[in-house]
């Protein structure tokens, strides 16, 4: 005799897809034995089980596909189903029970994609990679291309060799997942369409956390917040195309906002040539490199109220001679720096705050950086920064402006400085210090003005 469990699921795919009379029910025996697949489709007319193999695909295939087509979920019970090989219809809705539903991948190739379609939903479900071999068209465990709207809520996603999540011309959230141990990153997004990626935990990846890339320089409007990312390590190595926890490349208009990250290898936050950037209230803790890096070919950013505890430098704002200008740096914590880096650096490692062009760096607080608190300008690399309200303690020089030839206008004042034994605001031309202190005002240089600062 069926459970009351089996006809309230028989009654409520009745209610979604129209009465019609029942169809048999699995045995008591089978049902206890092996969990089967219920929703507003019969899976025992598919024969859908917990079994490995082209068949058990096949027959899940074919459920995905009326169920599209009928407009219904496809839910999956507490099981583990060895599949790989699916590609999702239009309209695909797949849901299970959180921790539960285990979807394996058997490793023939991919286990799932779509392409060119309008809405994917995957939603409660245990999606394990096993670290089994990728064909070499995918490039994640789970890809999507062209999806209008991609929705992934409460999943689990774990185990891939390369990406766990990649997704290409495509929308919609990613949001309440676990995604950890991916060979490469745990989400790669590469010319998306307003996409949302929200409250998820990203951990334990070999080369990235969240990549938000474009193919070409152009408005993306991805907004990546409230997620933690965490050990995230740079396996093929490079001096920062690895190992970061956020990384925006050519993507104009993101924001990055509410995230914490701990324990990147380099940068926990980095935007390179993405202009319009925005990049607010993170916690960056423990980063190998450079914690907040805006680097390269961009225009516009905003780096405020971010706290930043543990790295080799705070934040930079760098690349003027590639046309990197245009920025505020306002209201963040900069602290507990190091000398230490992953690689070799011209300036070294240990500086607070870096800014070259037309910026404003003001209201910060830099305590413990044991190289520089702020650096203004590097070389010919210099246009318009004002250093104003800033405090900066335990830093050997406070502040490390260029009068380099060809260096630009800086404008430094009411800024307060205590403990800087050798110079609260010194004149650099590239690494070598040529000036004498200057934090009190008279600058000798035409370019410079500097007033109202206080050393104590």
């Amino acid at each position: 005799m069926p459970s009351r469990r089996d006809m309230l699921l028989l009654l409520a795919a009745s209610a979604v897809a129209g009465w019609t009379a029942p169809r048999a029910l699995a045995s008591p025996l089978t049902a206890a034995a092996e969990p089967d697949l219920r929703g507003a489709t019969d899976a025992v007319e598919y024969r859908v089980i917990p079994e490995s193999g082209d068949r058990k695909t096949r027959n899940l295939q074919q459920m995905i596909e009326q169920a599209a087509r009928e407009n219904v979920p496809v839910f999956l019970p507490p099981g583990t189903y060895r599949i790989s090989n699916l590609t999702l219809p239009d309209n695909t809705r797949i849901s299970g029970v959180p921790g539960a539903s285990r979807i394996v991948y058997t490793g023939e190739g991919h286990l799932f994609a779509a392409e060119n379609v309008r809405r994917i939903e995957l939603s409660n479900l245990v999606i394990d990679g096993g670290n089994r071999w990728l064909g070499d068209y995918a490039g994640g465990l789970v890809q999507f291309t062209g999806v209008d709207e991609v929705l992934i809520d409460n999943c689990e996603i774990g185990g891939s060799r390369k990406h766990g999540l990649q997704l290409e011309r495509c929308g919609g959230r990613i949001e309440r997942s676990r995604i950890s141990g991916a060979a490469q990153s745990g989400l790669y997004a590469v010319d998306s369409a307003s996409l949302s990626i929200v409250a998820n935990k990203v951990s334990d990846c070999g080369n990235g956390g969240i990549l938000v890339h474009r193919w070409k320089k152009a408005e993306d409007g991805t907004v990546v917040s409230g997620n933690r990312i965490s050990n995230i390590r740079a396996n093929d190595g490079g001096t920062g195309q690895n190992g970061n926890g956020i990384n925006i490349f050519r993507a104009d208009g993101v924001m990055v906002v509410n995230n914490h990250i701990s324990d990147c290898a380099f940068t926990a936050i980095r935007a390179n040539s993405a202009s319009d950037i925005q990049i607010s209230s993170n916690q960056c803790r423990r980063s190998g490199e450079t914690a907040i890096y805006v680097e390269f070919a961009f225009e516009g950013a905003v780096v405020s109220a971010n706290l930043i505890d543990g790295a080799a430098n705070g934040i930079s704002i760098a690349n003027f001679d590639e046309g990197g200008r245009l920025a505020s740096v306002t209201g963040n914590i900069v602290r507990n720096l190091t000398l230490k880096g992953p690689y070799q650096h011209e300036v070294g490692f240990g500086i607070g705050i870096a800014a070259e062009a037309d910026t404003l760096v003001s209201g910060n607080v830099i305590e413990g950086a044991p190289r520089w608190g702020l650096q203004i300008g590097w070389g010919p690399y210099l246009r318009n920064v004002i250093v104003n309200g800033n405090v900066v303690r335990k830093a050997p020089v406070g502040c490390a402006v260029s009068v380099a030839d060809g260096a630009g206008t800086a404008v430094i004042t009411d800024n307060v400085f205590q403990d800087t034994p050798k110079g609260a605001v010194l004149g650099f031309q590239w690494e070598k210090k040529v000036s004498g202190e200057m934090a009190g005002g008279g600058s000798p240089y035409a370019q410079l003005t500097i007033e109202r600062n206080r050393i104590s």
